[in-house]
């Protein structure tokens, strides 16, 4: 399974580079992360849990960062297993500067193997997918949240020399998770011109469905209704 793409950081690289190293930063961001944190140099345990398809549960691994070049690139290696089964994976990051915005690069290549391996590659690729992006959407909020947090110290700094708490956000659901994953495989299912009219089927399919059970329902209410008048009642 491979993963690759590019993601914009509205920070300068440095902040980026720095939250990229943040364990409780990133525990924060990742869907299902129920723990991350520091045993060594360059190297972190973590714990995950997961859904995917009718597989799921709780993931324990080892990350280990190497070939670092601060504040541009690294190199990070995976090894975690659980009761779904286990995964090796090696990929690599580089922060590309673009002034007040930072250009992510990732690679990677996982090995998946046990029950999770069962549900398919294209479901496996469309999670791995919306579990990098949501990943990604809850770092840049932190980051966002960091810069914010920053500019207002220094101004009321000046004003009043007060320092204000850092706003934290918080990592996407699993609810949000799995529809992340059903957004991707549409995308790899369904052709860009069949979207609409896809889209349109559905909500057309969701009006029939409110419209029927709005129907049962009057029939129902009717149904009591007479059963009631001849009980006399």
């Amino acid at each position: 399974m491979k993963l690759e793409g590019t993601y914009t950081f509205d920070a300068p690289r440095e902040t980026v580079w720095q939250a990229l190293l943040d364990p409780e930063v990133l525990a924060r961001t990742m869907p299902g992360c129920e723990k991350l944190e520091q045993i060594g140099e360059n190297e972190y345990k973590g714990a995950l849990k997961i859904r995917v398809g009718p597989v799921q549960g709780q993931f324990e691994g080892i990350v280990n960062l190497s070939n670092i070049n601060p504040p541009e690139s690294y190199r990070m290696q995976v090894d975690g297993k659980g009761a779904p089964g286990f995964m090796k994976g090696v990929g690599e990051v580089r922060l590309e500067d673009q002034g007040e915005t930072t250009l992510m690069h990732y690679t990677g290549e996982a090995q998946v193997g046990g029950r999770i391996a069962s549900v398919g590659q294209r479901l496996l690729d469309s999670s791995a997918k919306a579990l990098t992006r949501q990943s990604l959407d809850g770092l840049h909020e932190q980051i966002k949240a960091r810069v914010q947090a920053s500019a207002s110290h220094h101004a009321e700094e000046a004003l009043v020399g007060m320092q204000p708490q850092a706003a934290e956000a918080s990592g996407p659901s699993q609810v949000e998770f799995t529809m992340g994953v059903a957004k991707h495989l549409v995308d790899d299912l369904v052709p860009a011109p069949q979207r609409p009219k896809l889209i349109a089927a559905g909500l057309i399919f969701l009006g029939s469905l409110v419209v029927l059970n709005w129907w049962m329902n009057a029939i129902a209410r009717k149904v009591a209704k007479e059963v009631w008048e001849r009980r006399g009642y």
